[in-house]
């Protein structure tokens, strides 16, 4: 959790394959803490192939049956079949915007949102821009995109800056956000 937080948590990502991971990651951990999906994470690459939408897109009834007894991974039926889903809605998006990164920034007007947190208790499990991304992507077909898993998402891929203003990777993040 700690090399985590210190060299991934709210770091901008541009990059639609780790794009697509932390929407598989953040689904999966729905219902769960951070920390058993976070700790399964080589299985969910193992069995994901590499997060590569491309590959789990082409997934089928025989890859659920495979997934649902893999131990290196959270074994419901529901969100593995959402992950193929999915796949298969993140490449469209891919299609229609060139990427999905350029679609998923808009969300916060291309660049990270900085918020200034005292404490982990002022941060919030949803914000207007997380409902109006859950809103877009289930539309689009996306499952398991409610507002609270679109919020920790944006989380993880540095689209807000999260980080208390106490902790020594506030400073680095903001310097590339936006202020609200």
């Amino acid at each position: 959790m700690l090399a985590y937080h210190d060299d991934e948590w709210g770091v901008p990502v541009h990059d639609d394959r780790l794009h697509f991971e932390f929407m598989v990651l953040d689904a999966f951990q729905a219902g769960l803490s951070w920390a058993i999906v976070l700790n399964k994470r080589e299985g969910f690459r193992r069995a994901f192939a590499g997060f590569d939408p491309v590959k789990v897109a082409r997934f089928n009834a025989r890859s659920v049956e495979r997934l649902l007894g893999d131990a290196g991974i959270v074994r419901n039926r529901q969100k593995i079949e959402a992950t193929i889903s999915n796949a298969k809605a993140f490449l469209a998006v891919q299609r229609e915007h060139g990427s999905f990164d350029r679609f998923i920034w808009t969300f916060v007007g291309g660049a990270p949102l900085q918020n200034a947190r005292a404490s982990m208790a002022d941060i919030p499990a949803r914000s207007a821009e997380s409902d109006a991304m859950s809103k877009a992507l289930t539309r689009l077909g996306f499952k398991f995109v409610g507002s609270t898993i679109c919020y920790a998402y944006m989380q993880a891929a540095g689209m807000v800056n999260d980080h208390e203003v106490a902790c020594f990777r506030h400073g680095p993040l903001a310097g590339r956000s936006r202020r609200r």
